[in-house]
Order: C-alpha cells, then sequence, then structure tokens
C-alpha cells in the first residue's frame, strides 16, 4: 500500500512539475513572453495556443491583449495597488473650481511591444506608468477648461484633448488609447464662488 501511494506521489510530481512546464498555453485574447534565463526576455510573442518551452530554464508570462477598462470611480479600492483604475481624480478648472473627476479610459497594448514593455517597465506597468499618467494629464487638460464648458457643450472637446495627451506618452511604450469616457465631473466643497 505505501509503495502504491509513493507512485501516485511521484506521478503527479512529474506530471505537474515536469510535463507542464514544457508548455505554455495561451488563451485567446492574450499573449505570452519568454524570458530565458540565458538570452532574458524574448522578442518572440507567442499567439493564443499551446507553446514548448524549456523547463527550469524558461520562464512565461502572460499579458491581456483585449481592450482594457481603467476605470475612474469611487467604488476603486486603493488597497489593491495593481488593479486596473483609480479613485476620483482631483483637478482644478481654468475658472478656478476643484472638481472630482470620474470616467474610463479604454486601453490595450500593442502585442508586438509587449517584450519591451515587460523588459523596460515590468509586470506593473499600471502602477508605474498609467496611473499617474493619466491622474497627471486629467488635471493638465481640466485646466485648459472652464467648469461650465466642461460639464456642458465642450465635453467632447474635453475628451479629445485628453486621448490625444494619454496617446503622447502611452503610443511610444505600446500603449494604445481606444477612447476616453468622461462620466462624472462633480464640484469638491470648499470652491470659493
Amino acid at each position: 500500500m505505501a509503495g502504491d501511494s509513493l507512485d501516485k506521489l511521484m506521478y503527479s510530481f512529474v506530471v505537474e512539475d515536469v510535463l507542464k512546464g514544457f508548455f505554455i498555453h495561451v488563451p485567446p485574447g492574450y499573449v505570452a513572453c519568454v524570458y530565458d534565463m540565458g538570452r532574458g526576455v524574448l522578442k518572440k510573442v507567442l499567439t493564443p495556443g499551446l507553446h514548448l518551452k524549456i523547463p527550469f530554464w524558461q520562464k512565461a508570462k502572460l499579458f491581456n491583449t483585449q481592450t482594457l477598462e481603467y476605470s475612474v470611480n469611487r467604488q476603486f479600492n486603493v488597497e489593491l495597488a495593481r488593479a486596473l483604475g483609480d479613485i476620483p481624480i482631483a483637478a482644478i478648472t481654468l475658472d478656478n473650481k476643484r472638481v472630482g473627476v470620474e470616467g474610463t479610459i479604454l486601453l490595450r497594448l500593442d502585442v508586438h511591444q509587449v517584450p519591451s514593455i515587460w523588459q523596460t517597465i515590468g509586470e506593473d506597468f499600471v502602477e508605474k506608468i498609467v496611473r499617474p499618467t493619466i491622474r497627471s494629464r486629467v488635471r493638465m487638460v481640466f485646466s485648459r477648461f472652464n467648469y461650465q464648458d466642461i460639464i456642458g457643450a465642450r465635453r467632447d472637446e474635453v475628451e479629445e484633448q485628453l486621448k490625444h495627451e494619454l496617446e503622447s506618452i502611452f503610443y511610444p511604450r505600446g500603449i494604445y488609447v481606444e477612447n476616453v469616457l468622461l462620466s462624472e465631473i462633480q464640484i469638491i466643497s470648499g470652491n470659493k464662488e
């Protein structure tokens, strides 16, 4: 009996640790990058399907290449630093109104630049690049418009300028900005009238 348990344990080890170590399964909507201990991050991106790798020598990391929704709202949990989103962003308008900005930014990783993102920025690109850039650019663009223009007739223009500003920083880093959608812009108490 003890021999059967040991055989099952060894079989389980071989299947889980060795055989699965040979394969990388990439689901639809994702790509995989491979880190090779001898050559570093490989430039070739693995597309959806089953791929071979060298166990213990190569490590694979999956990256989502679908449209990602970066939500800025009150429900965001600031404890989750790697989560894709943020709390409302405080900004000052041209007419000196302090506002809280909520909305959604639709982003997508450039499949061909994913190895560069992993190599130069790392897995935590949201907290290093995305969140600080969005905060900064929202504040900058909102400072160009009066509050009534932002909530009224020029809202489309605000969204377009914000998209343009984000693209200028994200695109060279391999991140596409598909759209910027403002939802709520509320005056924060304490404004001087």
